[in-house]
């Protein structure tokens, strides 16, 4: 096979989707370059230019669920967009995930189905993710 094409993933190995997403990359046949946004978070130079790839605004980026986004009040609308930048990079758990960049576009791959859409390669194989669903090539049905 030649070499992997380049595929970035912004990952949590504590979230499953973004661990499903993680498989599905693999399951193309490509070896992404993972970053563990928690450990390395991203800086703001590197932020702003996820958010411009990404082509949405900061307050897209933001997950509510087990973050102290509803203790910092991110749900009103005072906050402007660098200070919501300010805020991701400050509380690196805001940054909703799995992100994933490659030649083709960046999304936020939720569901995780999504990056389907920016994978330079189609499915190797079916693939059932952690909940048991499959996610298939369009030509194979499911191995039972």
């Amino acid at each position: 096979m030649s070499e992997s094409p380049a595929v970035t993933i912004y990952h949590n190995a504590g979230c499953g989707t973004s661990r499903n997403v993680l498989a599905l990359i693999r399951n193309a046949g490509i070896e992404p370059t993972v970053i563990e946004y928690l450990k390395t978070p991203p800086d703001r130079a590197q932020l702003m230019a996820l958010i411009a790839r990404l082509a949405v605004p900061p307050r897209h980026l933001l997950r509510e669920k087990d973050t102290p986004y509803a203790e910092l009040g991110l749900g009103d609308d005072r906050w402007n967009d660098a200070e919501l930048v300010d805020h991701l990079l400050a509380h690196p758990i805001l940054l909703n995930r799995p992100i994933v960049v490659t030649a083709l576009g960046a999304r936020l791959c939720r569901p995780s189905e999504t990056v389907l859409e920016i994978l330079p390669r189609p499915q190797q194989a079916p693939l059932r993710k952690e909940d048991g669903e499959w996610v298939l090539p369009a030509d194979r049905p499911p191995r039972r």
